[in-house]
């Protein structure tokens, strides 16, 4: 995970895309933890905003952009690959799941 970095650092030249159940501007907790490509561990309870994604095919890499305080941008990334991280992206809505507003 790479970041804090200002809003747009990233994501200024992409469009705002969802990613399977991901949707642009919607609260996200991290409900089973999991270790990026970077080794950094999300853990159950984490927090931010999707942003958007970017997906290169070369390298199987996943890009997924987001933020934590809704004035920077993190850059979390993945590879689709069985011996990394693809079983997490297969089921990607195990791991992170929609906000639920306070009552």
């Amino acid at each position: 995970m790479y970041g804090p970095k200002p809003r747009g650092h990233w994501t200024q030249s992409l469009p705002q895309k969802p990613f399977r159940h991901l949707n642009p501007g919607s609260a996200y907790v991290i409900s089973q933890e999991f270790t990026d490509y970077d080794e950094s561990l999300h853990p159950t309870g984490e927090e931010w905003t999707y942003l958007t994604y970017n997906f290169v095919p070369y390298d199987d890499g996943l890009s997924l952009f987001v933020t934590i305080s809704g004035e920077d941008e993190w850059h979390i990334r993945l590879q689709q690959r069985e011996d990394e991280q693809g079983p997490i992206i297969d089921r990607l809505d195990a791991h992170i799941t929609a906000k639920m507003p306070c009552a």
